[in-house]
This record gives C-alpha cells, sequence and structure tokens, in this order.
C-alpha cells in the first residue's frame, strides 16, 4: 500500500535524518526493501519502505541489534516483546554503571590507591549473596561468641540491606561501607568496644540493657556544647559530673572508678571516624534518617576529662595555670 510516490535512497535520508550510506547498506541488508527500479537502474521505496525505515531508526536509537530490529520488522519478534527484553537488558547495564560511577566516585573522595581501587570494584560487583557473606564476617568478628542478650539486637542495628532497585546515592554507601566493614583495623575497634561492654553488663548482674555511651555523652553535654561552655571553666564542672555519672550507669560501674578508669579510653574509642562513618553509611543504604552526629560532644568531654586527670582542674572547676616564674597557680577559666 502506497500513494504511488516512489524515492531513492537519497529522499529517504533526507526524510528519516540518515545518512545515504547507512540507508544504502540497511537496503542490501534487506532491512529496507526497495519496491522497484527507476529507468536508470536506481533503487526506489514507496511510503511503507519509508515507515519501515521511520521504525527502523527509532529502535536502533534504542539501542537493539540490526539483526533483532529485522526480526521485528519481518514480524518474527513481536514488538512489546523485543522492548520488554531491551528494557530488562537496559536495567542491567544502567545498574553496572551505577556501580562503577560509586566506585570512581569513592576513589576519587578518598583518593584511593590502585589496590584499594581493586578491592571496591569486587565489593561493588558482588552478589546480594556475596553482600551478605561480607557483613556476616564482619558482624561475626565483632560480636561473635558474646553471649549477651542485647548482642541479637545490636547485630541487626549494624546490618545494611541494599534494596533490589537502589539509588545512585545507597549504591555509594554501599561501596564505601563494604570497604570499611573489611577494614581490620575498625573491625578490632569494635570488638573491643563490644567484649568491654559486655563484660560490664554481665559484672552488673542485672541484665538490663543499657544505653550507648555516645547517647549519654550527646544528652549530658549537648546543651554544652551548644551554650559554648569551655571544658576547663567552672562551669563544666557540674557537666562533667553529671557525665560521668551518666556513663557510670550505662556501663554498670561505680560512679568514682569510672572517671580514673575505662571511661576516658572507652569515649575515644567511641570518637574514631570511623564508626561514624559507617553509621551515616548504614543509614543511606539502608533508607534511614541520617544519624546526628556527636563528634562535638564527645571531643569535649575527652578535653575536659583529660585536664581533670592530669591535674589541669581542680574539683571546684578552677584551672591550674603558670606563673611568670613556673610555679603552679590558680585562676579562674571562664
Amino acid at each position: 500500500m502506497h500513494d504511488g510516490t516512489f524515492h531513492t535512497i537519497g529522499d529517504l535520508a533526507r526524510h528519516t535524518g540518515l545518512t545515504v550510506k547507512t540507508v544504502r547498506s540497511w537496503s542490501d541488508r534487506g532491512i529496507v526493501v526497495p519496491a522497484g527500479r527507476s529507468a536508470a537502474g536506481y533503487r526506489l521505496y514507496d511510503a511503507r519502505a519509508l515507515a519501515r525505515l521511520e521504525l527502523v531508526r527509532t529502535l536502533r536509537d534504542l539501542g537493539l541489534d540490526l539483526a533483532t530490529i529485522r526480526k521485528v520488522v519481518d514480524r518474527e519478534l513481536t514488538l512489546p516483546e523485543v522492548a520488554a527484553a531491551h528494557a530488562e537488558a537496559l536495567a542491567a547495564q544502567i545498574r553496572v554503571l551505577h556501580l562503577r560511577r560509586a566506585v570512581l566516585t569513592t576513589v576519587a573522595e578518598h583518593r584511593a590507591t590502585p589496590e584499594e581501587m581493586d578491592r571496591l570494584n569486587r565489593l561493588a560487583m558482588l552478589t546480594a549473596e556475596e553482600r551478605n557473606r561480607v557483613i556476616e564476617g564482619f558482624l561475626d568478628a565483632v560480636l561473635g561468641g558474646l553471649t549477651d542478650p542485647a548482642v541479637a539486637g545490636v547485630r541487626r542495628t549494624l546490618t545494611p540491606e541494599l534494596p533490589d532497585d537502589p539509588t545512585p546515592e545507597q549504591l555509594r554507601a554501599w561501596v564505601e561501607l563494604a570497604g570499611l566493614a573489611e577494614d581490620e583495623a575498625f573491625r578490632a575497634r569494635l570488638r573491643a568496644l563490644a567484649e568491654d561492654l559486655t563484660a560490664r553488663r554481665a559484672r552488673a548482674g542485672d541484665g538490663l540493657p543499657r544505653r550507648d555511651l555516645v547517647a549519654v555523652v550527646r544528652d549530658r553535654v549537648g546543651p554544652a556544647v551548644a551554650a559554648g561552655v569551655d571544658p576547663l571553666s567552672a562551669g563544666a564542672e557540674p557537666v562533667v559530673a553529671a557525665l560521668t555519672a551518666g556513663c557510670a550507669e550505662a556501663l554498670g560501674a561505680a560512679d568514682d572508678g569510672v572517671l580514673s578508669g575505662r571511661l576516658p579510653a572507652l569515649l575515644a574509642a567511641a570518637d574514631d571516624p570511623r564508626r561514624e562513618r559507617y553509621a551515616t553509611l548504614l543509614a543511606t543504604v539502608n533508607g534511614w534518617p541520617a544519624p546526628e552526629s556527636a563528634a562535638p560532644e564527645l571531643a569535649w568531654s575527652l578535653k575536659a576529662l583529660a585536664a581533670r586527670r592530669a591535674g589541669a582542674v581542680d574539683p571546684a572547676g578552677t584551672a591550674v595555670t603558670s606563673g611568670g616564674g613556673g610555679a603552679p597557680t590558680r585562676g579562674q577559666t571562664g
């Protein structure tokens, strides 16, 4: 069926925006068939051929190969079947591209070495089952063998669950988080924290869950940080007292033994930026609200505790300074 008008290859090229070479090539392959020839022997095409050529051009623009296109235009395959299969293939390609972008972005942001880039690329391309094995290995290293009843809950809160259709941000977060999960030093730091906490809970003997130290620090110290209270000032003394009491309760320890014992080391371990980074990445992967940073409160607490342990501040909150002759003197700070 046609309107009686015939087109040369040049006409088809002008109508479709294709090159003459491309139209001729597709005609040679039998994808677009001429309706006849001119007196001079040139191929002529009717309106049906023009419509077919428009379809072929669109399918090529969508990335289909010529062999598949020919089956579509020859009705050996239906267009919806081909479209569905091609859409699925494109989805897989897009996912791979997102993963590659996640790796390259992480490499650029963290100035990774070639060896680190290889590791990140491997982590990015893992299957769901392989991702689970990486995280299970990490959690086993941190929490394995601990009998505290709260461990199962902690394990759940530390587990990333990448969606089947993750966003680029979730993919980037997964790549970096998986790299942290394989960091042996980070694993050892978290293991030490977990062992210390479970040992203190066992000694407390009541079996009740206790608050995380970081949450205690944020609650007790946050207002002082927001108000600009100097950790070495007299005004900081009630805050330090509330901090040590709260941490003693959380640790199941005697109040008078916390300050001179393990508290500074525990807070220093909690202040590890990798711990906070893991929490941030975990929230991104799981689609949770971003956690609030406790770095300012932890830094304030560590400074206040260190000064008091070193005798730089007396129990009344008076800072110890050096006079002109080098002899210790006392003066109010604030």
